[in-house]
């Protein structure tokens, strides 16, 4: 039997929410489920996301969803889906670029649908929203400023110690990195006396503490090139997640939902980055938590994404030209032309062998150049080890930026195709 054949009979349907019962099935008691995306900019993988994470909440009493977003600006959209105000405005608040991976109408209509889900209940049982992701230093030492000054001023000397030191370096993380590589003085010593001071307080804000830590770390990594900082950013993700779940246990075990990229929720080990020396954010959570991870893949063939030409630039919608031969998208468009289907991977020894075949498997950032597909973009990937679960969407769209994209007076539509 040929791969195309192998895949036709591996495929289950996907053309409407109750499809999603068997990939329920499989989540079982798992207490985490780290569901990717294979762009940054994609609506049809966002909505399917979102229905995913409404079941899981709705009937499997999942109580967190962490996204790989900035803490302080989640933290604005947890209060207004567990105090019942409209996440709309905390949402477009999203001010660092890429913007449209948060600020956008499908996380929008989820947000609305969370707070609905949270009204009416108790707080120790309403579901929160969390950033994982270690970009905002100064985010996150302002709102620990902001907090010490009201409410801890014996720590405050150990705040702004932390804060001037940054200062010193100007107010770019990146020069902060680059100058610590030249020159031995760093901000380490302040950044440890600010966890210590703010060790037993209130959640939010030693979760503040924390990321202060891991961005001075992945900064100062990041200029000296390698793995390094890549590791610092998923580990800090994955000891977020931990986090999350002892802050939300209420008696039993506290069940949470990721919202990643793929290249951070697929297990590392079944791609090319274990080689590079990379680990990410579902290998972690696999070796910290075993059984009670459900990893979820997602890839589509053609279509059109929102990116941008370079880091910065103002993103726009692109077409996502048709999978390169030979890799795992091609394979799933020629044996499912038009049809999108979801696959559960069965354990090693009763699988089909196209799950053990290394193949590319596509991967679009938030910087996306269409042409220039045949050297890049694609990731060699052992399918069947990298994910637990795979959703194929042959042709998507792109998402629906909330600022910066003219869609006129087009309604985007806040579901899946064909539901």
């Amino acid at each position: 039997m040929t791969n195309v054949d192998e895949v036709r009979r591996s495929a289950l349907p996907l053309t409407a929410p109750g499809d999603l019962g068997p990939l329920l099935d499989r989540v079982g008691e798992a207490r985490f489920v780290l569901i990717g995306e294979a762009s940054h900019g994609t609506h049809d993988f966002y909505t399917w996301r979102a229905e995913l994470t409404r079941r899981l909440v709705a009937e499997k009493g999942f109580g967190f969803v962490a996204v790989e977003g900035d803490w302080p600006d989640c933290e604005r959209v947890d209060h207004a889906v567990t105090t019942g105000a409209d996440p709309y405005d905390a949402l477009y608040g999203f001010q660092r670029w890429p913007t449209f991976m948060w600020a956008n109408e499908e996380v929008v209509a989820f947000c609305r649908w969370l707070r609905g889900w949270n009204a009416g209940r108790p707080p120790g049982e309403r579901c929160g929203f969390h950033g994982l992701d270690v970009y905002s230093l100064w985010d996150s030492l302002r709102a620990i400023r902001r907090y010490a000054a009201a409410h801890l001023p014996q720590q405050l000397d150990s705040v702004l110690r932390a804060l001037y030191c940054f200062e010193s370096y100007g107010h770019d993380p990146q020069q902060y990195g680059l100058a610590t590589r030249l020159v031995p003085d760093t901000c380490e010593d302040e950044v440890v006396n600010l966890l210590a001071a703010l060790g037993g307080d209130e959640f939010g804000v030693r979760q503040n503490a924390e990321v202060v830590a891991g961005a001075e770390r992945y900064y100062r990594a990041m200029v000296r090139g390698g793995p390094e900082s890549w590791n610092i950013r998923d580990a800090h993700m994955a000891d977020t997640l931990d986090r999350l779940a002892e802050h939300h246990a209420s008696g039993r075990p506290a069940k949470g939902v990721v919202w990643a990229h793929n290249t951070h929720i697929g297990d590392a080990r079944a791609t090319d980055m274990a080689a590079a020396g990379m680990t990410n954010l579902g290998q972690l959570a696999r070796e910290r938590h075993r059984e009670d991870v459900v990893l979820v893949g997602f890839g589509t063939h053609h279509g059109t994404v929102v990116a941008g030409d370079r880091w910065g630039a103002r993103h726009h919608v692109m077409r996502v030209p048709p999978a390169r031969p030979a890799s795992l998208e091609s394979l799933l468009h020629e044996a499912l032309p038009g049809r999108d289907a979801l696959f559960l991977v069965p354990p090693p020894g009763l699988r089909a062998d196209w799950y053990d075949e290394p193949m590319g498997h596509r991967a679009i950032g938030v910087v996306y150049h269409p042409d220039r597909e045949r050297w890049g973009n694609y990731v060699p990937t052992v399918v069947g080890r990298r994910y637990d679960a795979f959703l194929w969407l042959d042709e998507t769209r792109a998402v629906h930026p909330l600022h910066g994209e003219p869609w006129g007076d087009v309604e985007p539509e806040t579901y899946p195709t064909a539901m």
